[in-house]
């Protein structure tokens, strides 16, 4: 399914996880004077952590493309297509801790910087320029994966230690004035159930 996001010459950003915060304690007592019980301790909340998925080892999970992380990766590619700022979709790109656990290559912590995130923040450059060039405001339509024509990638292949799902053809649909258009995004690969870009244009 395709969710219609609307864009009028921007679009707001992803939320990002947030940590809860400790609030003091509280105490709930009963209002008759009669028959006041002992009052009850609410302990405050336990501080959540986030962490980082990259690190955790892989699964053969298959991604789906109706998760909330997707809608919400997908969502926060098109702002930053939008408002020209890759840094808007850096957590829908492959991450680096991930990254160096796949790839049995040597330094592939500059590989992933100078190489994959240089090329995803010009890749989006471009396509806000692109986008820029129709001259009105565009409505995002979705990101759509043939979740079918996905491949598992064996370990040994493509310089890697660790299997992970792969999907080509994928593309990036929205609409202008009642005229479709798409950029296409070359490949995604999978971390633990999930869908990220890796490449936009082909590499």
């Amino acid at each position: 399914m395709v969710a219609a996001v609307a864009v009028c010459g921007c679009l707001a950003s992803c939320a990002g996880h947030t940590s809860g915060s400790a609030n003091p304690a509280s105490t709930v007592q009963s209002r008759s004077p009669s028959s006041r019980p002992a009052a009850v301790v609410v302990p405050p909340p336990a501080p959540s952590t986030t962490i980082d998925s990259g690190s955790l080892p892989q699964t053969r999970v298959l991604p789906t493309t109706t998760d909330p992380a997707f809608v919400a990766g997908q969502a926060a590619l098109w702002s930053a297509i939008v408002h020209d700022d890759a840094a808007l979709a850096t957590s829908f790109f492959f991450p680096l801790s991930a990254y160096l656990q796949v790839k049995a290559i040597a330094h592939p912590d500059a590989d992933w910087h100078q190489r994959l995130l240089a090329a995803y923040q010009r890749d989006i450059h471009t396509m806000h320029e692109q986008l820029a060039g129709y001259g009105s405001p565009a409505t995002f339509r979705g990101l759509s994966i043939p979740t079918a024509r996905a491949t598992w990638v064996l370990p040994g292949q493509e310089y890697n230690r660790i299997g992970y799902w792969r999907v080509f053809g994928d593309a990036l649909h929205f609409q202008v004035g009642s005229v479709e258009h798409t950029f296409p995004i070359y490949s995604l690969i999978s971390w633990r159930g999930e869908w990220y870009v890796v490449h936009v244009a082909p590499p």
